[in-house]
């Protein structure tokens, strides 16, 4: 089963409540309500049937290596079992099924040194390969976790931003994640903690001190250091179609080198734009974008004015998705 997920999302408010998520995953309820400018008790109802339904799972991700983007060519009728097998990898952070070539995406956390040990051996042992090819990743011009799909206001993101840097136990959420290597020196109890927050990124100080053995306090203090150190990243991971964005599509961008900027920018400043990244290779830019339907989608890869500088796009819709956000789908967990 892949079915997508989409209910019970009613209105707008559970929208944007979903947008706040993605900013800080371990936001107080009553400072999203502060921020959005809505009831907390409506806040408190609303999120939390949110969170139980599993429309919204907040999880946590160990930052480890660099990013590198592999595609795969698989056998015919082997995507579904080589994504399946690329998305069970403690490293991968997507990994999704594609019409055309390649047959499956995913973007894996992987040590520079250990690189060719990857490429030569790993990746060739994958069930259903037919052929690979391994982008590794040069810059993050956006990254998932950065994304809210356009439903909250500047002053909303500011404040929520804000509250999150009032919060002695979280980091300022704006830095991007890292392309390069990140070291990742862990205590046991750390190693503990971010074990219980993979599942549920939402759990209390209290049940985090108890799972890893020490204080609440403690706790507290440790996975704020982790986060502003930039070992962790707390993830609001959903499906896309709950935000009335169900067509994703992946686009290959090839630009002339002194317009990649310009590019660049343009697309950050897309809602429709998830994740994009520079990547080594014939087509610079990767995409992962989410439109309401084909014809937006149609519109944003022929009208957008960002496109007078490059060369050429190439569009892949995704068919479905087995990993998000360091998060396997949940029919895959079953």
């Amino acid at each position: 089963m892949d079915a997508q997920r989409t209910g019970p999302v009613t209105d707008s408010l559970d929208r944007r409540i979903i947008s706040a998520l993605q900013i800080d995953g371990r936001a107080a309820w009553h400072r999203i309500a502060a921020a959005l400018g809505e009831p907390e008790r409506t806040v408190v109802r609303r999120g939390t049937r949110l969170l139980e339904s599993g429309l919204v799972r907040i999880g946590a991700m160990a930052m480890r290596g660099r990013s590198v983007v592999v595609g795969v060519r698989c056998a015919p009728g082997r995507a579904r079992i080589t994504a399946t097998a690329l998305a069970r990898r403690p490293d991968c952070v997507f990994a999704h099924v594609l019409t055309g070539t390649p047959d499956c995406l995913a973007e894996l956390r992987w040590p520079r040194e250990r690189l060719a040990g990857l490429v030569l051996d790993e990746l060739a042992g994958l069930p259903g390969v037919v052929e690979t090819r391994t982008l590794p990743v040069l810059r993050h011009v956006r990254t998932i976790r950065e994304w809210h799909a356009g439903l909250l206001t500047e002053a909303e993101i500011a404040a929520l931003k804000g509250s999150a840097r009032a919060d002695a136990a979280s980091p300022p959420v704006t830095d991007p994640l890292p392309a390069g290597e990140t070291p990742l020196e862990l205590s046991r109890a750390d190693r503990l903690l971010l074990h219980a927050l993979a599942d549920d990124g939402r759990r209390t100080y209290d049940e985090l001190g108890r799972v890893s053995g020490v204080s609440e306090a403690t706790a507290r203090r440790r996975l704020g250091a982790l986060r502003r150190e930039g070992k962790v990243r707390i993830r609001a991971v959903i499906e896309p179609a709950v935000l009335g964005l169900p067509v994703e599509a992946v686009l290959w961008v090839r630009t002339p080198p002194a317009r990649v900027d310009t590019v660049t920018a343009a697309l950050a400043a897309s809602a429709h734009v998830r994740y994009a990244s520079f990547v080594t290779g014939a087509r610079q830019l990767l995409v992962l974008t989410a439109f309401p339907d084909e014809t937006a989608l149609h519109d944003f890869v022929t009208r957008s004015p960002w496109l007078a500088d490059v060369a050429s796009v190439d569009v892949s819709l995704v068919l479905t998705t087995l990993k998000r956000g360091g998060m396997p789908a949940p029919w895959l967990q079953d």
